[in-house]
């Protein structure tokens, strides 16, 4: 399983600005991934959250970057699900590649919740969904507002 020796990760988000931004393809698991990446930010105590909707998880980047202007972490949700041709490949390296990108140019962290999965029923195992082994939204989201505290701490030396 690729939840085997996940870090427990526990942050105080008060007062951070986060921004989930989430394609809109696979209803089911993407509204698995959306509500644990709310809860973990309502833990961590984010109020209000931003939410925008995108098509899909090639659109997932431009979003991003658009959001990570006015947001302390943006949260990047997706998914791919393997078909019988390269689109898979295609979109999951331009997914991957831009919100790295945004990432790495803004200095403003991104949570990668994009899953890549063979099959529909792997992605269900991942949403956070009842009877799911991961909560991968969740698990974006505390990394997203992780990271933020933790470059919030680099800049002050």
């Amino acid at each position: 399983m690729s939840g085997h020796g996940a870090p427990t990760i526990t942050v105080d988000g008060h007062g951070l600005r986060v921004a989930i931004v989430a394609s809109s393809w696979h209803d089911t698991v993407m509204n698995g991934l959306i509500a644990g990446a709310q809860r973990a930010l309502d833990e961590a105590g984010v109020t209000d959250p931003t939410l925008v909707r995108v098509p899909g998880s090639f659109e997932l980047p431009v979003a991003a970057a658009r959001l990570a202007r006015d947001h302390h972490a943006v949260v990047a949700l997706g998914v791919v699900i393997r078909g019988g041709t390269p689109h898979f490949d295609y979109v999951c390296q331009a997914a991957t590649l831009g919100l790295t990108t945004v990432a790495t140019t803004t200095g403003i962290p991104v949570g990668f919740g994009v899953l890549t999965c063979d099959t529909d029923d792997q992605a269900l195992d991942r949403a956070g969904l009842p009877g799911s082994s991961e909560d991968k939204g969740h698990e974006a989201a505390l990394a997203a507002i992780s990271t933020a505290r933790t470059l919030a701490q680099l800049a002050v030396r």
